[in-house]
């Protein structure tokens, strides 16, 4: 690729975020678009739509970029939780990343690498058609001491990251202590899930559980909540609930079709009432809904898993951190999700089943990293204008039309690559939900991780490989040329709308700490390749303690942190827990914790026959 190309590829993203920004800014002012742009605000009574025209409203504004940064860190903790802000700094850190990088690599690296001449001088007059080699370590002669510029930029890119590692583990630490100290009670700081429950003959899970945890901890104990099978009875629900929606947007909207034909598809037979055909389906689903409902309540329909609520949280942690039984198969203890983050379809699995579909996520994934160079391979030719000419001889006479050249070269891989990416996470996502997670939040993160490695390996790996590939097949016949071959390749490659529905406490920052660690030991490998290949013997031999000293690090802040994003310390809870002692709201909290782990979906539901009046629901349950 050469500059022009790159120019090309940069001139046309621009122009896209401006009609992106442009858009957004007339789009997100018109009252019909309030619902899409700011649902919470408009759920939370905050914000009234206007109906009345207002000529500002079809003119962009850059406004809503300044308020989006105006909230505080104290404003988003307590309006959306610690996730929210965990995630602001995130992106904070990445930007403080890249901008220091970017800084050294535009300001000092980059006049370092045009002053070479490895390859060829750089023609200033024609700026735009040199490559890009010319201006990577590539066109740096062999053994210059101008090396050790880019040696000094390793250390000190490797420095500063790492400090700012640091300051944001702990900060976010410090934050997620502080988070706890003042939230209110949860029900999950009080509950664990308790599963693989022997239960003797004659007697019921809930009996063998309140017998057990009464024993062993007669006095902190407090109640336990059977998980029950409800996958039918969920699939009632959720068609039940498709079916109210579809009934009550039929009555708001005047224009919409009443009647149709009872067949061929609405086209022949009598004229059939819409309203009146939904309502008769709607009470035939609350009938079998009403039948399913006491066919789970019997004891059959049990499963052997427990949400198990205690007085305090220390007891809690107790019992989760502790073998319950001689055999350490049974009553298995994991800390327990918030309520509304449990992932119900988990429960209805059998062991073995949950146990084969590991097995099919690992496969699973595996083929669909290996699918997915094909694409890769075919947008590394793309940005080789010589090599698509071999691929596609019939089209050089286009090609040869620099404009098209260059978009093809520049921007074209780079929208195609980006396309194929956006089917990656709900795949990853779908995978996870059937590993055998009892939330959302780790459903999630597991899902971030696969992304995560998914992009390492073929965005990174296969990307920059794969040119060599083409020409070069042998680089997997000698592994150990891969961080030589990558030297060569990698210089030549560059408030308002959501309501959380749980809260994680923060749980995500260690994976991009240990992202950014690998990101940094992979960037010392790819160095020490380079230093090897451009014949500067101690250069290299220095880089070797750089990615030690790294993953030094990285264990001294699993050991000093880490541990807090996993459970919180005793210190912590039992301080919590003397608060609460003097707070007289307790016992209506205690009472609300012994339903709070119930299935959403054994919860009343109730099925109006009058839809005139929308303030009156047909459904009503406690995911409605």
């Amino acid at each position: 690729m050469d500059v022009s190309a790159l120019l090309t590829s940069v001139g046309i993203n621009i122009g896209l975020c401006i009609l992106y920004f442009t858009l957004y800014s007339i789009l997100r002012k018109q009252p019909s678009n309030v619902d899409v742009y700011a649902p919470r605000l408009l759920a939370e009574g905050k914000l009234k739509q206007r109906s009345h025209f207002n000529l500002d409203r079809l003119l962009p504004s850059p406004g809503w970029v300044r308020t989006a940064w105006q909230p505080s860190e104290e404003e988003l903790l307590s309006s959306s939780g610690l996730d929210v802000v965990v995630f602001m700094r995130i992106f904070i850190f990445s930007l403080r990343v890249f901008s220091f990088a970017g800084i050294i690599g535009i300001f000092v690296l980059l006049p370092v690498n045009c002053l070479g001449d490895q390859l060829e001088d750089v023609d200033y007059s024609d700026f735009s058609s040199n490559s890009l080699d010319l201006f990577s370590i590539s066109n740096v002669k062999n053994g210059s001491k101008m090396l050790w510029i880019h040696f000094s930029a390793v250390y000190v890119v490797t420095v500063f990251v790492c400090c700012l590692l640091y300051y944001e583990y702990r900060y976010i630490s410090s934050k997620r202590i502080a988070y706890f100290y003042s939230s209110k009670p949860q029900p999950h700081q009080f509950t664990i899930l308790v599963r693989n429950i022997p239960v003797s003959a004659g007697s019921s899970v809930s009996d063998s559980v309140d017998s057990f945890f009464s024993e062993c901890y007669p006095s902190t104990y407090l109640s336990n909540v059977v998980v029950r099978r409800t996958k039918k009875l969920q699939s009632l629900i959720k068609d039940a609930k498709k079916l109210y929606k579809r009934l009550v947007h039929l009555q708001s909207e005047p224009t919409q079709k009443k009647f149709q034909r009872d067949c061929c598809f609405g086209l022949f037979g009598r004229k059939v009432d819409l309203v009146d055909h939904y309502e008769k389906k709607l009470e035939d689903l609350e009938e079998n809904v009403r039948l399913e409902r006491s066919e789970v309540s019997s004891q059959g329909e049990e499963i052997r898993a427990a949400f198990v609520s205690f007085k305090s949280r220390y007891s809690a942690a107790a019992a989760l951190h502790l073998q319950q039984s001689v055999n350490p198969t049974l009553w298995v203890t994991e800390q327990a999700p918030e309520p509304h983050d449990v992932y119900w379809p988990f429960f209805s699995s059998s062991f073995i089943r949950r146990w084969i579909y590991k097995l099919v996520v690992i496969v699973a994934c595996t083929l669909l990293t290996i699918v997915f160079i094909i694409p890769v391979v075919i947008v590394q030719g793309l940005t080789n204008l010589a090599q698509l000419e071999v691929w596609f001889p019939f089209l050089k006479g286009i090609l040869a039309i620099k404009f098209v050249s260059q978009v093809i070269t520049g921007y074209l891989p780079s929208l195609i690559l980006q396309l194929f990416l956006k089917i990656v996470p709900p795949i990853m996502k779908f995978l996870s939900s059937i590993q055998g997670y009892i939330s959302n939040s780790k459903i999630g993160k597991s899902a971030c991780n696969k992304v995560l490695w998914f992009t390492i390996w073929n965005i990174f790996f296969a990307n920059v490989l794969s040119g060599s590939v083409l020409n070069q097949i042998s680089i997997f016949l000698d592994p150990k040329t891969i961080p030589a071959k990558l030297a060569v390749a990698v210089p030549a490659q560059f408030l308002n709308v959501y309501a959380p529905k749980y809260e994680t406490g923060g749980k995500f920052w260690p994976i991009v700490h240990n992202s950014t660690i690998f990101s940094l030991v992979l960037m010392h490998a790819i160095a020490l390749g380079i230093f090897t290949l451009k014949k500067l013997p101690l250069a290299t031999d220095l880089i070797v303690p750089l990615p030690v000293l790294t993953l030094l690090f990285n264990e001294y802040c699993r050991k000093r942190f880490l541990p807090i994003f996993i459970a919180y310390p005793a210190e912590c809870l039992t301080k919590k827990d003397r608060e609460d002692q003097d707070d007289d709201t307790m016992n209506e909290f205690f009472d609300k914790l012994a339903i709070a782990y119930k299935d959403p979906s054994l919860f009343p539901f109730q099925h109006s026959a009058s839809t005139e009046s929308h303030s009156s629901p047909l459904l009503s349950s406690a995911e409605v």
